[in-house]
């Protein structure tokens, strides 16, 4: 690998909602509470067990990128907002290049 790649952690966190316009509320309310840099928005189909029963529905996920000191505000934030009784909230650390992990912090507000 060469020097000239900085590379920083970030944060990612993923969920999953019903519909499209659930997944367009959460996006919207965290990146304009600045809690989240960007969140993406993609159809699924999810297959599990709820409440004994096998379901096979379409979902949207939600990935947001975000910083480690920004997570627990996020986290508290999406779990409020959330409409499934039970949401899903992944979150893993990934390593970006410097540049994008710069254009992450800009997008985070702490205050």
């Amino acid at each position: 690998m060469s020097a000239e790649y900085s590379w920083i952690a970030i944060c990612v966190v993923t969920t999953t909602v019903a519909s499209a316009e659930d997944a367009r509320r959460l996006a919207r309310s965290m990146v304009r509470s600045r809690l989240a840099a960007c969140a993406q928005t993609e159809p699924i189909t999810s297959h599990y067990v709820w409440q004994q029963a096998l379901h096979e529905d379409g979902e949207w996920r939600v990935v947001f990128k975000t910083l480690p000191d920004a997570l627990a505000q996020l986290a508290q934030r999406l779990r409020a907002e959330h409409p499934y009784e039970v949401p899903q909230l992944l979150v893993r650390t990934e390593q970006c290049l410097g540049d994008y992990a710069q254009w992450v912090r800009e997008g985070i507000d702490l205050a």
